[in-house]
């Protein structure tokens, strides 16, 4: 019994791509000699591989069985060592399955896809963001980096890569060169502020370091901390409870505000902001007003500039950044109406 279990976790312990070959070598072999030994039982080197086949992974199906002696005890070595070899054929790929299931859910895989959007430090924030990215495109898969041991947020098109987000090699693997764009969260597990922002600023400095074309979004905990970012080109800067802050006096002097507000922060329902070109038939915002006006939309700025509606015989410049408020229904009907004129 002894000698059994040494064999069969020797066996186990075999490289995956050893046992397949030793398994295909054994078929082919088999079947050769099965066709040798039986030329008019089998007919032809296939009808020997068929029945090998079936007979390593059933019992044969009795369209061809041997009638001679050699050919009985192939079978008879066949049904011990052949099926004996599958099964644990069956098992390395069932074993490979799940180490790489643990792989992914530990966070040790390698992202390879595109236009990917990276999340940086996990917290509640953090899983509402993604949330809202899984809503805002189909087919947009997002990239947690953090330093926990398990995949916090297991779901369709959700990448984890566990470690620290400051290393080029965790940044690496999560396909930091290939990606859209990246958000730094402040670290819930670290107490000081001055501690939080300077590991942003840490993780800041990495990705612009080795994927300077990537842009960078970061939370912020201390206001006076905006001016270090700026050194290392951050794109846009978020206040932690400055948000909050602004929300909660707009509600107290203006009932409904918030409504407003967080229908344009969401996606998951109410209208919401977009970014379109400018059409090359409109000579002034006014132009631009009128014609996405009549489509059900409303412009609202040109980049930062929210004050364009009162200049709309202004000429639209050939760098301009237009925004647009509606619902992707009327979005996605603009942008087709867009490509079949061209």
């Amino acid at each position: 019994m002894q000698l059994f279990l040494k064999l069969t976790v020797k066996l186990l312990r075999l490289n995956h791509y050893f046992v397949v070959f030793i398994t295909l070598l054994l078929v082919i072999i088999s079947s050769a000699i099965a066709y040798l030994l039986e030329p008019n039982t089998f007919g032809h080197w296939f009808n020997a591989l068929w029945w090998v086949m079936t007979t390593v992974a059933t019992v044969g199906y009795g369209d061809y069985f041997p009638k001679t002696v050699p050919g009985k005890i192939l079978a008879m070595l066949l049904y011990v060592f052949g099926i004996g070899l599958l099964s644990l054929l069956i098992g390395k790929i069932i074993d490979s399955l799940a180490e790489l299931q643990r792989r992914r859910e530990g966070g040790k895989l390698k992202y390879q896809g595109q236009s990917h959007i990276i999340v940086i430090n996990w917290s509640k924030k953090a899983q509402l963001a993604v949330e809202d990215l899984l809503d805002s495109e189909a087919d947009l898969a997002v990239i947690i980096i953090d330093n926990s041991d398990k995949h916090p947020f297991d779901r369709p098109r959700v990448h984890f890569v566990s470690g620290d987000p400051t290393s080029a090699e965790v940044l690496e693997q999560a396909g930091i060169h290939s990606a859209r764009s990246a958000i730094i969260f402040a670290d819930p597990r670290i107490d000081d502020s001055s501690l939080i922002d300077g590991k942003s600023l840490l993780v800041a400095s990495s990705i612009e370091q080795i994927a300077p074309a990537v842009h960078t979004t970061v939370e912020i905990v201390l206001e006076k901390h905006i001016l270090n970012f700026r050194h290392v080109q951050v794109n846009d800067f978020i206040l932690s409870h400055d948000a909050v802050s602004r929300l909660a006096v707009r509600s107290a002097l203006k009932e409904g505000n918030v409504d407003i507000f967080m229908q344009l922060l969401s996606r998951k329902y109410g209208e919401d902001v977009f970014e379109l070109p400018a059409d090359p038939n409109w000579r002034t915002y006014g132009d631009a007003f009128q014609a996405l006006l009549s489509k059900g939309a409303t412009l609202i700025a040109d980049r930062t500039d929210m004050a364009i509606n009162r200049r709309l015989d202004e000429p639209i410049p050939s760098a301009a950044r237009l925004f647009v408020i509606c619902n992707e229904e009327t979005i996605n009907k603009i942008r087709t109406e867009r490509r079949q004129s061209k």
